[in-house]
């Protein structure tokens, strides 16, 4: 990808911020002048108490289940969208480091050794940061960091969820947001949500009405179950939009949350 494709997909209609841009294309430049990709790209950052990892290595990692991917950010980013496969145990606002410590601990079954993935919002995010900080203080033995973030893990396609308390939020306060069923014809036929669009996951994207003038508008995508909806998403990924994520749950499910009270 060349530098000027890279900085189209990242601004992305204003994606990401223009700071993102230039580091993203600064990690391009010494990627190739490792010999790398820009997958294999981190920071590398001087003097780092907890080490970092690629893209290349976060997608391995999810795939093999090789580590715990963790998302350090507050929940209510979380359930917004996160990498997809990425856990979660922030406490409520307001808690003592303490409380997420423990947190962390009953996730791992008291294994300090448990290997850990941590990543927040991006290079100048401080959140994975001082967590990992807090956790190798705390005796764990395998933190290491995705210092990149969620920013550029959507610049690169990777997929992200949306829990369905956050679906049900933007359902309820985007509208601005599009929604595709990613379901067969028949069953989008017997209802969906409110506005929806029908895009199967069999089928192309030619005739979906994505948005043709902002590529950072949210698409939500949702299927009768986790894998039809991620098959949706693995097939906009490879387009240029960014705010995309997919509810890994049933349509069932989705229909009751957001159904009238």
């Amino acid at each position: 990808m060349s530098d000027q494709a890279l900085a189209r997909r990242l601004i992305g209609a204003g994606a990401i911020g223009l700071s993102a841009v230039i580091i993203g294309l600064s990690l391009v430049n010494d990627a190739i002048a490792q010999g790398g990709t820009i997958d294999q790209a981190t920071l590398g950052e001087p003097n780092q108490k907890t080490p970092e990892v690629s893209t290349e290595e976060v997608r391995r990692i999810l795939a093999d289940g090789g580590a715990i991917v963790l998302d350090s950010r507050k929940r209510s980013e979380y359930v917004a969208g996160h990498i997809a496969g990425a856990q979660n145990v922030a406490p409520e606002a307001g808690a003592p480091p303490s409380a997420y410590l423990a947190a962390v601990e009953h996730l791992v079954g008291g294994n300090k050794g448990k290997a850990l993935v941590l990543y927040c919002n991006g290079p100048h995010c401080q959140a994975s940061r001082q967590l990992s900080d807090q956790l190798v203080a705390a005796g764990f033995t395998n933190v290491r960091r995705y210092q990149l973030g969620i920013p550029m893990w959507r610049a690169l396609s990777g997929p992200v969820e949306i829990e369905l308390e956050g679906i049900v939020r933007i359902f309820g306060i985007d509208r601005t947001a599009v929604f595709f069923d990613a379901r067969e014809p028949e069953e989008f036929a017997k209802g969906s949500l409110p506005g929806a669009h029908n895009v199967p996951a069999g089928g192309g994207l030619e005739k979906a009405p994505l948005p043709r003038d902002d590529f950072n508008t949210r698409v939500v995508l949702f299927g009768r179950d986790a894998a039809q909806a991620r098959k949706l998403a693995d097939l906009i990924g490879r387009t240029p939009y960014q705010n995309v994520g997919y509810f890994p749950g049933t349509f069932d499910a989705l229909a009751a949350a957001v159904r009238p009270k």
